[in-house]
């Protein structure tokens, strides 16, 4: 039993790793050290995504059961969330990202939360993000449209916000909880049915916007997002990421294109794309310029580069696709329909009870 920890809602914490070092044994730690009281944390699971830093290794939980779940190569964040999820059967999930700490109230406050009637409503909650001094970082945002990307590429978010608002909310906008479009997936809790109901995570994402489409889609069923103010979590963020260089930028793009198409009127969709390709292009590599930074060029160029190739296989997809259904006979309608989750297999599942 943890800090006061007694019968109540109970969460499985996922963990998707990815070459963070030290910061995922600091993670586990500050799970052990918060406040289970009002949610209690029926197991851990760490999904390694082939890390070759070895910080998978030598894990522990005291208290908490902890499963350690080795890829033989990263199969991306969506579906190492689902994998994790798959292994567990609490009320909650929370996936939490590694590079997270939780204060020792953070679980008292969201499991308060919980026991509230303004969590009725929602299906998903997340916390307070601060930075290692305790100030606002990012927690929530804005649906993602074509309007805020428009004005993120341009600076127009800042010039005008009231007409092109900015897509992450601005810290004078998180000053007490609320409902919220979507809150980050550094810590993302839902209940679990409705994350069966929604399938999980699209695996289709291998990075970024994932959390937003999961989130678009519970919107659709009536259970929206909401940001609780009090749970604190510092977030050092990027940890992962930043060692992707220009693959990064590449991830980014896909994953809003695909969204985008998704989601969005096809006409918007395709007028992002040619946002992405000319005006912010253009920006990025003035803004590379601007710095004197060969290397963020390079970046920007190799992100660029691997984007235009997915869009070109995927629309090359698409096209035949849409051939093949043109020409196919109607599907039958009693055939069964798919499991809600596809996730690939574990390779390789240990499990620590300590």
């Amino acid at each position: 039993m943890g800090p006061g920890e007694r019968s109540g809602p109970a969460a499985d914490i996922v963990i998707v790793n990815w070459n963070t070092g030290r910061h995922l044994a600091d993670c586990l730690r500050s799970i052990v050290r918060t406040d289970r009281s009002l949610l209690r944390v029926a197991r851990v699971v760490v999904v390694d995504n082939a890390s070759t830093d070895r910080s998978h290794e030598n894990l522990t939980t005291p208290g908490i059961p902890l499963t350690v779940v080795r890829n033989s190569r990263n199969h991306g964040f969506a579906v190492a969330c689902n994998q994790g999820a798959a292994l567990g059967d609490s009320d909650f999930l929370l996936f939490l990202n590694p590079d997270t700490e939780l204060y020792p109230d953070t679980l008292r406050a969201v499991g308060d939360f919980l026991r509230s009637p303004a969590a009725r409503g929602p299906g998903i909650c997340g916390g307070r993000m601060v930075d290692a001094r305790g100030r606002p970082a990012v927690s929530c945002s804005r649906a993602p449209t074509l309007r805020t990307f428009l004005g993120k590429a341009t600076g127009l978010d800042r010039l005008a916000p009231a007409l092109f608002p900015p897509h992450h909310l601005r810290p004078a906008e998180t000053t007490a909880s609320r409902p919220v479009d979507q809150v980050i997936g550094a810590f993302f809790l839902l209940r679990r049915p409705l994350f069966y109901r929604l399938g999980g995570f699209d695996e289709r994402y291998f990075l970024y916007f994932e959390e937003a489409d999961l989130a678009r889609r519970a919107r659709q069923l009536g259970r929206g997002s909401y940001y609780v103010h009090e749970a604190r979590v510092h977030h050092i963020g990027q940890v992962s990421s930043a060692q992707l260089g220009g693959r990064r930028l590449r991830h980014s793009l896909c994953s809003r294109t695909r969204y985008a198409f998704r989601h969005w009127p096809r006409s918007h969709a395709w007028l992002l794309v040619a946002l992405t390709l000319t005006v912010e292009l253009a920006a990025r590599l003035a803004r590379s310029a601007l710095h004197a930074s060969p290397s963020e060029c390079r970046a920007t160029l190799a992100g660029y580069g691997g984007y235009l190739r997915w869009l070109c296989t995927t629309t090359g997809r698409l096209l035949e696709r849409g051939l093949l259904q043109a020409t196919a006979p109607a599907p039958d309608p009693t055939a069964p329909t798919p499991p809600p989750l596809t996730t690939e297999p574990a390779e390789d599942v240990h499990h620590a009870h300590r």
